[in-house]
């Protein structure tokens, strides 16, 4: 890994790129992949914060940190992933690190950079970047295209709610993103507040060197008990069937099962949840008791399930390692926890599992023309472009699907953007809503009743508008984008290049 990051260190900067990709985490990483593979001839460089590639998985670093869905899926198409479905944060870097070398993707990535302002210019067809390099020395950059995977919340800020009496609490409190590693809570009274995957993964991995953990939760979540295992892989590597055809396969296995899973959550979701019930009494026993602590107040499609291999928190909880408490915090005192109905919670150290906050575009301010644009009022076009934004595309996470599928997605589409301006002679490309449909209200990005988790709630303000066309949302339904994206037609009507609408240019050439 120090090799990959020295690489990356080049003595001078190029000033110009076709294209720029903000962030080298799994978004950024992977789209740079598809790039090399798709754009051959295409300039391009990664900018990073950090010192170092990861993203999420070089932010946190609390106890047990694993991913929350199978690497099958998480893991990139075009690089086969060998170990468990469920992978620690170590092992997905390492996987990221082997993508960095076999593609050739050192000498791209510029690490220490953080970007603050960026300027379309329709003159000259080019966005101007600034950044700030960790040496505090400047480092502008120009760019046709401007590919952002830079994630969608702050890493270095977290959502720390403000419980009364925090400040005289004597013990550690910290969030969970902001955990380091070296702390030592070996004999002590931990409490996660949350439950979550943080809080999910944290739990069972703190149970053995504590004291006693408790787990404080303002409202229960759906856990899904899985195990670490795929039948179907294990099976293939039997018969000696090679690691490409695994993948493909056991990635489209997954993908059928879950497509299934959330089609039986919209329409069957008590039976959903008497299933989800049985696997966990698999690790907790046979009379685990659901009610209060494991009822969640909101119907099993609304959220992100949280993944629990082999159901490692409710064997922790079964061992009575593990206490578990429903119910909001009224004050912290210098060495417990106080809930509103009295219970006195002892504790040493407290970590909040409380999620965190939204930050669309990496918090960069952005200009086109010399105009501050206001994500917030622009629309989007399919969860990917926002309207009169010209030459950018933003990678936006699914939520109930693996990330990294959508990263192959957007990958596919703007190297087939990129492609179709070169043959036609453009540089300029951008969605414009067509004025048939301009009376349409602007609505929010997403429905609540079909996905509320707190944090977007809290923030949901920030994000683009939709508009009621399946164009001009962002579906979150990777089973539908997956056959939709490949047949969009990049002259159709919302389509602007250099400042024309695609059928008026047409129309003029014929």
């Amino acid at each position: 890994m120090n090799a990959i990051a020295a690489a990356a260190r080049p003595a001078a900067e190029t000033a110009h790129f076709d294209v720029l990709i903000v962030g080298a985490g799994v978004a950024g990483i992977g789209s740079a992949v598809h790039l090399t593979q798709q754009c051959p001839g295409k300039t391009f460089a990664i900018l990073e914060m950090k010192d170092t590639f990861g993203g999420t998985w070089a932010t946190y670093q609390y106890p047990g940190i694993r991913s929350d869905s199978d690497l099958y899926t998480y893991g990139y198409r075009f690089k086969p992933w060998v170990g468990p479905p469920i992978a620690s944060g170590e092992a997905i870097r390492e996987y990221m690190g082997e993508v960095i070398e076999e593609y050739g993707l050192a000498p791209h990535l510029r690490y220490g950079h953080r970007i603050s302002h960026a300027a379309w210019s329709s003159a000259d067809k080019l966005w101007t970047v600034k950044a700030t390099r960790s040496d505090r020395t400047s480092a502008d950059f120009t760019c046709n295209f401007l590919w952002m995977c830079q994630g969608y919340y702050d890493h270095e800020t977290p959502y720390m709610p403000d419980w009364p009496g925090a400040e005289q609490f004597g013990g550690l409190l910290v969030h969970a993103q902001l955990w380091d590693p070296k702390t030592d809570y070996a004999g002590k009274r931990v409490v996660v507040i949350g439950s979550g995957a943080s809080a999910a993964t944290i739990i069972p991995a703190m149970a053995d060197k504590a004291a006693k953990v408790t787990m404080l939760q303002r409202s229960p979540t759906y856990y899904w008990c899985m195990p670490n295992a795929n039948e179907l892989a294990d099976r293939l590597h039997q018969i000696g069937i090679d690691e490409p055809t695994i993948h493909r396969v056991v990635r489209e296995q997954v993908n059928h099962d879950f497509r299934e899973l959330v089609r039986r959550c919209v329409e069957e979701p008590d039976a959903v949840f008497e299933e989800l019930k049985d696997l966990i009494r698999q690790h907790a026993g046979e009379d685990f008791e659901f009610e209060p602590h494991f009822t969640p107040r909101y119907r099993v499609w609304q959220q992100r399930m949280a993944i629990v291999p082999d159901g490692d928190m409710f064997a922790a909880i079964a061992a009575g390692k593990v206490d578990v408490v429903t119910d909001e915090i009224d004050h912290f005192t210098a060495d417990s926890i106080v809930t509103r109905d009295g219970t006195v919670i002892p504790a040493d150290v407290v970590i909040a599992a409380t999620g965190f906050r939204l930050k669309v575009m990496g918090g960069i301010a952005f200009s086109v023309d010399g105009k501050p644009v206001d994500f917030s009022q622009t629309v989007s076009w399919r969860g990917m472009m926002f309207s009169d934004v010209p030459n950018l595309a933003w990678m936006m996470v699914y939520f109930r699907a693996s990330a990294t599928l959508r990263v192959d997605l957007i990958g596919d589409f703007v190297c087939r953007l990129l492609n179709h301006m070169d043959q036609h002679g453009v540089r300029q490309a951008e969605v414009r809503i067509p004025d048939a449909d301009a009376h349409l209200p602007r609505l929010p990005w997403i429905e609540e009743d079909n996905f509320n988790p707190t944090y977007l709630k809290r923030d949901l303000d920030k994000l683009p508008k939709r508009i009621d066309r399946p164009e001009w949302r962002d579906s979150q339904d990777y089973w539908y984008d997956r056959e939709a994206w490949p047949l969009i037609d990049l002259d159709g009507p919302e389509f602007v290049y250099d400042g024309v609408r695609a059928a008026q240019r047409l129309s003029e050439v014929a």
